[in-house]
């Protein structure tokens, strides 16, 4: 949050935004004021339903446009002039004011989904003939917005190893202005540190205007506010989906840009005129049900987590297994240092991935043996994408969310062919553990 005193801050406000209460008392609690509406005394936040605002008088209307384009307007008036909900409305602004609050960041801004959001920071960071640097191994979609979409538009791209963030000296080029990753990254969950990282762009960010400078953007999908906060360690900006963790019951789509009040009103713009606009209907569960219930449900999932990835590891058919609360995950030390939750414990959180003991091509046979029993057999876990549901999720990423990258290059991102991705949902860990023990015993012969 800006540290100047809004209009509408009452001192309640104040304590919260300084710290003074928890912000999992925030979550459930939000504002009792906001000035996104003319009345505000709502326990539950409502549901906007309109497309259009009546508005009293062109001088209104014009004002109204005024704001979407400076954000310093918007600053300081009691309540927004809210005309099209393209542009802004209030059960939208509700849920940005507080995301903003859980990731510490002077603003928010939703969008439809997670890769409407990932696509408006990079759209409004780079131009034609300017290049970024990406970690190697990336969600698919992303990837296939990096590699496929923005070289349209004379943008390059180079893709290094960012768990040793010195390599950025031998990438980082003059006309370099995004530095982008994911930690944990999807789906092997390697940890990369951010403040290592920002360290080394800030280096290279001191001989450069304000307009060359480069911007450290995070996806914390994996994470989650609650299990990470990146702008605290270094980073401008985070990107990530809503239809995750967040949002929580996997019942709507959405994603969030959170960072610094400069980049705004480009934001704004850019969402209005390319339209990936966050619905309020999609946007209020994730608000009601989502940010309350957030900090329960992924303790409650890291708590399952660790005890399913515990048998995996000690299971004779399985090869590797990374958790970030086991001892022997590789990046331990970084996600004891940056992985915390809102009190500042350790939150190794809700992902698994893990690969099968044998060669190659034997444990790619095997994965989808085993994956397609689960689908038919088991109870408590789904074969399906997404992540971050109440129900645990299995899937294989190299077949299914990653299936765009190609292969050479999977491999170069450690992403293994029959490598299994697990999203841990709150259901008894001896059930899961049950379910996969079956299946396990089933492809064995046993």
């Amino acid at each position: 949050m800006n540290d100047r005193k809004r209009p509408d801050e009452t001192p309640f406000h104040k304590e919260v935004r300084e710290g003074n209460y928890n912000l999992r008392s925030f979550l459930v609690h939000g504002r009792h004021r906001t000035g996104q509406w003319d009345y505000d005394h709502h326990v539950v936040p409502p549901l906007s339903s309109s497309v259009t605002y009546r508005l009293d008088s062109a001088e209104r209307g014009a004002m109204g446009f005024q704001e979407f384009a400076d954000p310093e307007e918007r600053e300081y008036r009691r309540h927004p002039v809210y005309i099209y909900d393209r542009l802004d409305e209030p059960t939208r602004a509700m849920l940005e004011d507080h995301l903003a609050m859980a990731e510490g960041a002077e603003m928010a801004l939703c969008f439809a989904t997670g890769m409407a959001a990932i696509s408006a920071a990079f759209g409004v960071l780079l131009r034609q003939g300017e290049h970024f640097v990406a970690h190697r191994t990336l969600y698919g979609c992303t990837y296939s917005l990096l590699t496929g979409w923005l070289p349209r538009y004379g943008i390059e791209g180079s893709y290094v190893d960012l768990t040793d963030p010195a390599v950025l000296d031998e990438v980082i080029r003059p006309e370099t202005r995004v530095v982008y990753f994911e930690t944990p990254t999807n789906p092997i969950l390697e940890v990369i540190d951010i403040e290592a990282v920002a360290r080394v762009v800030a280096r290279h960010n001191e001989n450069r205007s304000p307009e060359e400078r480069i911007w450290t953007v995070v996806d914390n999908t994996f994470a989650t506010p609650a299990g990470q906060r990146p702008l605290r360690h270094g980073a401008d900006l985070v990107a990530y989906s809503l239809t995750k963790n967040v949002g929580g019951f996997g019942t709507d789509m959405g994603g969030v840009v959170a960072g610094p009040a400069s980049l705004e009103s480009q934001l704004i713009l850019y969402r209005k005129d390319f339209g990936g606009v966050l619905a309020p209907k999609s946007a209020w569960p994730t608000l009601v049900y989502g940010l309350p219930t957030l900090n329960m449900r992924i303790h409650r999932q890291a708590g399952v987590a660790r005890k399913v990835a515990d048998f995996l590891a000690d299971h004779p058919m399985v090869g590797r297994v990374h958790y970030p609360g086991r001892e022997d995950f590789p990046w331990k030390e970084i996600a004891r240092k940056q992985m915390l939750d809102f009190d500042g414990e350790f939150m190794p959180g809700f992902m698994i991935y893990f690969e099968l003991a044998g060669e190659p091509r034997e444990r790619f046979e095997l994965a989808k043996r085993f994956v397609d029993d689960v689908a038919e057999n088991a109870y408590t876990i789904t074969l399906a994408v997404s992540l971050g549901q109440l129900r645990t999720l299995i899937e294989m990423p190299a077949a299914m969310t990653h299936a765009v990258v190609p292969e050479d290059a999977k491999l170069g991102a450690g992403i293994d062919p029959g490598g299994i991705r697990l999203s841990i949902g709150i259901e008894h860990p001896d059930d899961i553990i049950r379910d996969l023990a079956a299946s396990f015993d089933r492809v064995a012969g046993k």
